[in-house]
């Protein structure tokens, strides 16, 4: 079936599930954030627009997401980060441009860091870098704090979905080898950051930080006033397009 996902295996023997469009280059990655998978709209409308291009496309689910192998509360984000790193090394050839939704953002910021002859520009859409720290851990009550140093998970109420968000303290810790905004993020490549105002998930201010801590001098922050954490409307979708076709050229 033309919607049933190719896969390819990790060398740990994970399996990484994707649909990739063949075209012309640069190419372009989507990367998914937290808890979310490759079926999301942002997703799939970047790649009937990739395909409108007659661009390169890659959208895959990293382990614990979607169709790939392995368990959710398993992940962490050095997981995924290497689950990017291999799809962009295993499934593409040449200059690709990454864009990262949310938990993504802070995933192809990595991705970028490790692969930079490949990455040749980045769109954040709401890009949550340094998330499980700033966002998480800080956040978190005392109580839960607590519970997660004793148990070693907190399941989180969602309102993104249905089922709660399994926090991990292997999340939290590993997410702590991986932080970006404590110093200078050496990326080179033009970066265009997307942000909603009245985003209840990533403050507007954390924009403003990485723009700050990225090294090139080729960013662009775009506020969207009555923007929210996913900027999947139709008017979102086509500013992010927009920013693609920039980079593209």
């Amino acid at each position: 079936m033309a919607n049933t996902p190719k896969t390819f295996t990790r060398d740990d023997g994970a399996s990484i599930a994707y649909h990739k469009t063949e075209g012309d280059g640069p190419g372009v990655i989507f990367l998914g954030g937290f808890m979310s998978d490759m079926d999301g709209t942002k997703a799939i409308a970047l790649e009937a627009h990739c395909q409108k291009q007659g661009r390169a496309y890659l959208r895959f689910d990293y382990q614990g997401h979607g169709h790939s192998s392995g368990e959710f509360k398993e992940g962490t984000i050095g997981k995924w980060a290497a689950d990017a790193i291999a799809a962009i090394d295993a499934l593409t050839d040449g200059p690709q441009i990454l864009v990262g939704s949310s938990m993504g953002g802070w995933i192809m910021l990595l991705a970028a860091l490790a692969r930079p002859e490949r990455v040749t520009g980045l769109v954040g859409i709401a890009a949550a870098p340094d998330f499980t720290e700033a966002l998480m851990w800080k956040g978190f009550s005392t109580e839960i704090q607590e519970t997660l140093q004793r148990d070693r998970v907190y399941y989180a109420p969602s309102e993104y979905g249905d089922q709660p968000y399994a926090i991990t303290m292997d999340l939290i810790e590993d997410g702590r080898e991986h932080l970006l905004l404590e110093d200078p993020i050496a990326i080179k490549c033009p970066v265009h950051l997307f942000q909603g105002i009245v985003d209840d998930a990533v403050p507007w201010e954390h924009a403003l930080t990485i723009s700050r801590r990225l090294e090139t001098d080729d960013v662009t922050t775009t506020f969207i006033k009555d923007g929210d954490h996913r900027l999947s409307r139709e008017e979102d979708l086509a500013k992010i397009f927009a920013a693609v076709d920039r980079l593209a050229r």
